[in-house]
């Protein structure tokens, strides 16, 4: 089950459960969409994977299997890539 993290690994952006902005790839590194297009151009920096939009969990879902709290940011930034 995909952890739907609240914010974007490169400028903190909230990100929450119903965002269509919120792009991930298959680690689930996430990313808001103008960091993943803008900064990124659609591949992860942590795996080189590629960043696609994230599903939204349905309001009733998330009472049984809720958001991820976990905030998770580049201490640099997202301005190299590893792949």
């Amino acid at each position: 089950m995909l952890e739907l993290r609240p914010g974007c690994e490169c400028c903190d952006r909230d990100l929450p459960p119903s965002s269509p902005d919120a792009r991930i790839c298959s680690y689930e590194c996430t990313f808001c969409a103008d960091c993943a297009q803008k900064v990124l151009h659609g591949v992860c920096p942590n795996c080189g994977g590629n960043l696609v939009a994230r599903p939204i969990r349905p309001v009733p879902m998330l009472a049984r299997h809720p958001a991820s709290t976990k905030r998770v940011v580049k201490a640099g930034g997202c301005g190299s890539r590893v792949a």
